[in-house]
């Protein structure tokens, strides 16, 4: 009975990592015909004729910021030096206990401005709003503590623009970024409700006065492993589904959205995954309404944005994500394979499910049975070797594969040696990495079977200097 009851266990796992080997092969097939195609244009045409043009829309860059004192000035400097021709830069203090606000009203000479508050989108009360003497394009709204999501939508209630964007207070953009990310706008057919662009880590690099003057590689194998993480997500993963208008996922650090579209299915929702929760809001509403909307990524523009360098603050971030994906589903359940969402409903919802939501799970056990059948001998060394084999593919392969690609296409690591590095770090991934997020994320589920709140204290270090 338990002989049986083994093999129809380690036969389902071995069955459930070839579907998810083969669905992340087609995304990376994909991924690289996509990439293919955009390694022919020349990499400024044609972005620098949009910085004269008149058909650009004007953008409003929305700042949330919570004890970030130490990288504010860096991040916001970054964003007033950006190449386009109209924008705005809100900065919302969600109730800092630390010096952020005070560090923002000295470095950018802010004065107070006389506004009354009305608010589209419900939030926490504001308290102040502040503009720069120095550059009238940035203003600072202080605010009573309300997490992530009420402080977006605050930015989105004071926005003057029909664009905004939502970038983390400790990311740094290159400054061709939003020429890029806007492009699709001018470009698509349909109407763009939301663009996502590719997030990489700024550890390791040299950044000064909110610009990154040199690309860099942390030393830090956790770091480096994380590069590695974040080139295979983006550039496999985001590619893939976002070219058949099944992306689920605009990166919180750097999203840009149609401000009206957003304020109609309500703004930002209250939950540790509101990036997530609201494209997936935006799909839900987009279906139903039947509209010809389309939500995109591409890879082209850049934001650098700061990794955790400690196992204990990587546990937090990934614990918290694995929260968000599950409140994201959980809210909108009812998509899961309703033919009525479409593509959304039939292909994306049950892929993140399955593959994002359950995956840690499945693979959890299969590490715990390839000990036991180790341990036992013989009889299941045969499936343990083929299960390693498996995981190695799974893991290490595609993050090779990954790596291969940023290098033949975007070349973002000027050196050799760093592509080296990453390439045979990638084939360390399924040994200790891969199984340390698996226990994290197996853990961020049992977190909302004991309904834990609440995003954590992120340490931060401060990278843009």
């Amino acid at each position: 009975m338990v002989h049986t009851l083994l093999q129809i266990i380690m036969y389902v796992i071995l069955i459930y990592t070839l579907i998810v080997i083969s669905t992340y092969s087609v995304m990376f097939i994909i991924s690289f015909f996509y990439v293919r195609r955009l390694r022919d244009l020349h990499p400024k045409n044609p972005y620098d004729v949009l910085v004269e043009t008149s058909f650009t829309k004007p953008i409003s860059i929305l700042v949330p910021a919570y004890n970030e004192e130490k990288g504010i000035i860096g991040s916001v400097s970054s964003l007033l030096s950006i190449q386009y021709p109209e924008y705005e830069v809100i900065v919302v203090n969600d109730g800092s206990r630390d010096q952020t606000l005070e560090t923002l009203i000295e470095h950018f000479e802010l004065i107070l401005i006389d506004h009354e508050y009305k608010p589209e989108l419900q939030t926490k009360s504001v308290h102040a709003v502040y503009r720069s003497k120095l550059n009238p394009a940035l203003y600072v709204v202080d605010k009573e503590n309300g997490g992530k999501a009420d402080a977006l939508n605050v930015g989105i209630n004071l926005s003057h623009f029909p664009y905004v964007c939502a970038i983390d207070a400790d990311s740094v953009l290159e400054r061709d970024a939003f020429l890029k990310v806007m492009k699709p706008i001018l470009d698509e057919d349909e109407e763009v409700v939301a663009i996502g662009g590719s997030v990489r880590i700024a550890n390791g690099c040299r950044i000064e006065g909110g610009e990154v003057m040199e690309i860099g590689l942390s030393k830090s194998p956790l770091v480096i492993l994380q590069v590695i993480e974040y080139l295979r997500a983006f550039l496999m993963g985001r590619i893939g589904l976002s070219r058949n208008n099944l992306l689920l996922i605009v990166s919180g650090a750097f999203g840009v959205f149609s401000k009206k579209w957003v304020k109609v299915i309500g703004g930002y929702g209250e939950t540790v995954g509101e990036d997530m929760e609201l494209i997936v809001r935006l799909h839900r509403y987009i279906c139903e309404e039947k509209l010809n909307l389309k939500i995109v990524y591409i890879p082209e523009p850049v934001c650098w944005t700061e990794a955790p360098e400690s196992l204990s603050i990587l546990r937090k971030q990934r614990t918290r994500w694995q929260r968000g994906l599950f409140e994201s589903l959980w809210m909108h359940k009812k998509m899961i394979g309703n033919p009525r969402y479409g593509k959304i409903g039939m292909v994306s919802i049950p892929y993140f499910v399955f593959i994002e939501l359950l995956g840690p799970i499945i693979e959890m056990m299969g590490y715990l049975l390839l000990i036991v059948f180790l341990i036992m001998g013989n009889l299941y060394v045969d499936f343990a070797i083929k299960l390693l084999l498996l995981n190695v593919l799974y893991g290490s392969i595609l993050s090779a594969f990954a790596v291969t690609l940023e290098e033949w296409s975007f070349r973002k690591y000027p050196k050799l040696t760093h592509i080296w590095k990453l390439f045979l770090y990638s084939f360390t991934e399924s040994f200790w990495y891969r199984p340390l997020t698996v226990i994290w994320r197996c853990e961020g589920l049992l977190q909302v079977l004991f309904r834990k709140k609440g995003w954590g204290d992120m340490v931060r270090k401060g990278v843009s200097s």
